[in-house]
Parts: structure tokens; C-alpha cells; sequence
């Protein structure tokens, strides 16, 4: 394989301070998914509900919908640097409380609905203001590379991540787990607190409904911004059945946690080796074109996985009893397969859109806009929770993935059909 198929380190090697904040992001982004994982399973061990699973994520999309805006707006308006570093803190001290309750058994279904939107929120303002900062530390011929590396990073995350997290809860309890997080998030403050300061450039308004009324009027005249933003929401809405994999793991396919962390890791494997061949992605000038046919790509996925569960709801493969001890692994190979080719083709959407917002956007409101994108990209899943997890409890597990993969496919058709100037998106000459 040529060397100019693997991915492009330039980034890492042209700016140190990029480099300490990418190293930085990528352990406290694998202690995180160590959180997410063990309190989806905490939350299952104490309900059996798949739809309390599911909850987790819909309790949070309102508070992450506000601290992203409003994280954007101060990005915008302060120090991008410190925004990030005082929101940091923020979920340091709300995982260490979860820590805390857990070794002491204090911790509640209650508590884990809190402290998973606590995270959430200051994740939100922790990456608005740090995709904000990216720009301004490396070129911008750049920054399809710097996307492709964040790639690597989620690969990294939640690859090991969940598949650690399925490993730590079954042989060492949460308590443990939460710790780990604790550890590994302390890099964030690292790559953080080396940076220097970082103000934005141009006139900067103060967070408030003037400011975020800017905003949205750029994002009402930025058509091909806009469609990208949309194109995603039906991508996550339609197509990520997370909230789904604890009652797979115990109920369809079997190996209980292990799965999960299994399924879960095999979404960030495929991100991981399509960043690390993402030569050719970086220098593909046109955005919109690549950002249609990976969403179509995404949805033919999810609706393959869709198919391999059917297989298990006929227990196709199955062995004599399926549950956590006894797992139908034939068919958990061919559903972590289908997901893999999903995250890669997430990826490769992520990094066309990444590359659009950082580069087709003023420096002066990008922190408003990379706070909507962070609300688009978190949200999107959060909504595709509520869909897998209500459309599952009302008919059966592998209903949502089936259907959910054919309604992504027609609507990015039909969407991009409107929108022709999308698919004309030349990177050499970025419009919003």
C-alpha cells in the first residue's frame, strides 16, 4: 500500500501545542467512554429496562442543547482556552462523585441520570471551545488532516473504551471503572493548560440572545452548512442503536457485558483504520459529495445490522441457551462487521463535515457554530436513543436498526435532490 493511502501526521508534527491537546483529548476521551459504557450497564443492572437504558441519553439532550450554545457563545467571547479548562472541571468533579457514591453504595438510578447530564453538558462546552481552537494552532490546508486524526481519537476511545468498560464491570465492578476515568481524564487538563491564550479574532460579543441571534442568522445564509447539519441529525436520528446493545448482549446474541463492549467498540474500530487510510479523504476536494454518499453508506449498515439481528431473533447460528454466559458468536462477529463498516463510514462524514464548519466559517463566530455542530453531533444520538429505545419496547429489537437504515438512505437522497449547490462543495474554495 502506497504511503500517500495512510493518514497525514502533519498536524502532530507542524504544531507541538496541537499535539499536547490531541494527546491530551484522546486519554480523557478513553476514560470517558469507560463512563458512558459502565453507567449504560450500571442503569440496566439496576432496571432491566432498555428503555430506562435509553433514558440516559434523552434526560440529557436539553441540558447538552444549552450548554452547547451556550458554550459556543463564550468561545466566541473569552478566552478559548480557560472555557474549555473550567468545563473540564466541571466533569472531573461530577465523575468524581459518581466514584464516591458508587464505592460507598450510595449510588441511585437518580444519580446516575444526574451525573450523566452533568458530563454530557460540560463535554459540550469542553469540545466547542477546543474544535474553536484547532484553526488557530495549524494551517488550513491542515485541517482535513487534524479531522481525520480526531478520527483516530474517537477509534481510540471508543474502541478501547467500551470493550475495557465491559471488561472492568464484570470482573471489577463500577467502582473501579469511574476510578479509571478519574486517572486518565487528568491528561485533559495537560494538553489544556499548555496552550496559550487563545481569544478570538474580529468583534466579539458578549454570550446573550444578541449573540446567539448572530449566529443563527449566519447559519440561515450558510445553505451548505445548514444540510450538513441536517444531513447528520437523520444519520444519528434513524441510525445508532447504542441504547440497544445491553438487552442484546443479554437477551438476543448473549455475553451480556462483554458484548456490549464488543458491539459498542466495533462502531470505533472501523473510524479507527478509515483515519488511518484517509490519504485519499483529506485530498478529495469535494465535500458535499463525499458527505452524501458516506451518510448512504452509513444507513445500507445499519440496516445490515438490523438484518443480522433478525437472524438472532430466529436463532440462526444459536446455541441450545442464549444469555451472558452463553453468546451466539457466529452472529455477534457478522453485527460487530456491519457496525465497523458503519463507523467507517461515519468517519469519513465526520471528516468532510469537520473540515466545512472549521474552514467555510469566520474565525469571529466559529465557536457558535462548532457549538451548534457539537449539539448536532451529540444531540443526533440522544434523539436516535429515544427512537431504538421507544420503536424496541413497542415491537422488538432489531426492528429499529432494519427500518432505520432504508428511512436515512431515502431522506439523504431526497434532501441532497433539493439541494444541488451541496453537492458542488469545493474544498479549494469554501463557501458556507
Amino acid at each position: 500500500m502506497r504511503r500517500d493511502h495512510f493518514i497525514d501526521l502533519r498536524p502532530l508534527t507542524t504544531s507541538p501545542a496541537y499535539a499536547r491537546m490531541w494527546i491530551g483529548s484522546t486519554l480523557a476521551g478513553l476514560g470517558g467512554q469507560l463512563t458512558i459504557v459502565a453507567i449504560m450497564l450500571h442503569m440496566y443492572d439496576l432496571t432491566a429496562s432498555t428503555f430506562a437504558v435509553s433514558m440516559i441519553a434523552v434526560a440529557g439532550l436539553v441540558p447538552m442543547i444549552v450548554a452547547g450554545l451556550y458554550g459556543g457563545m463564550l468561545a466566541d467571547a473569552f478566552d478559548r482556552r480557560r472555557v474549555a479548562l473550567i468545563a473540564a472541571t466541571v466533569t472531573f468533579v461530577s465523575t468524581a462523585v459518581l466514584m464516591t457514591l458508587t464505592w460507598s453504595g450510595a449510588e441511585t438510578i437518580a444519580w446516575l441520570y444526574v451525573i450523566a447530564v452533568v458530563n454530557s453538558s460540560a463535554n459540550s462546552v469542553v469540545m466547542a471551545a477546543r474544535a474553536a481552537i484547532v484553526p488557530r494552532l495549524i494551517p488550513a490546508t491542515l485541517l482535513p488532516a487534524a479531522s481525520a486524526l480526531g478520527g483516530i481519537t474517537m477509534g481510540i476511545m471508543v474502541s478501547i473504551g467500551p470493550a475495557a468498560a465491559g471488561v472492568l464491570v464484570a470482573f471489577t465492578g463500577y467502582g473501579w471503572t469511574y476510578t479509571i476515568d478519574l486517572v486518565l481524564m487528568s491528561a485533559l487538563f495537560l494538553g489544556l493548560w499548555t496552550l496559550p491564550a487563545i481569544r478570538p479574532e474580529g468583534e466579539t460579543v458578549r454570550p446573550g440572545l444578541r449573540s446567539l441571534a448572530d449566529g443563527w442568522r449566519f447559519l440561515r445564509r450558510a445553505g451548505n452548512i445548514r444540510l450538513q447539519f441536517l444531513l447528520d441529525i437523520v444519520a444519528m436520528t434513524f441510525g445508532q442503536p447504542l441504547a440497544l446493545f445491553p438487552a442484546i448482549g443479554a437477551l438476543l446474541l448473549g455475553g451480556g457485558p462483554i458484548t456490549t463492549g464488543i458491539l459498542t467498540a466495533a462502531i470505533a474500530v472501523g473510524a479507527f483504520f478509515s483515519s488511518l487510510l484517509s490519504g485519499p479523504v483529506s485530498r478529495y476536494r469535494w465535500h458535499g459529495r463525499g458527505i452524501e454518499r458516506a451518510i448512504i453508506a452509513y444507513g445500507a449498515c445499519i440496516a445490515a445490522f438490523g438484518i443480522v439481528l433478525v437472524l438472532g431473533a430466529f436463532r440462526v447460528f444459536a446455541p441450545a441457551v442464549v444469555d451472558e454466559g452463553s453468546a451466539n458468536v457466529a452472529l455477534i462477529v457478522l453485527a460487530a462487521v456491519t457496525l465497523a463498516a458503519s463507523g467507517a463510514a461515519d468517519n469519513i462524514s465526520s471528516i468532510f463535515r469537520n473540515t466545512m464548519v472549521q474552514s467555510a466559517v469566520p474565525d469571529a463566530i466559529r465557536g457558535r457554530l462548532q457549538g451548534v455542530f457539537i449539539v448536532v453531533v451529540a444531540g443526533g444520538p440522544r434523539l436516535g436513543s429515544l427512537y431504538a429505545g421507544v420503536l424496541a419496547t413497542a415491537t422488538t429489537l432489531w426492528f429499529p436498526p432494519l427500518l432505520g437504515g432504508f428511512v436515512i438512505i431515502g431522506l439523504v437522497l431526497f434532501l441532497v435532490r433539493l439541494n444541488p449547490r451541496f453537492r458542488a462543495y469545493d474544498a479549494e474554495h469554501p463557501v458556507s
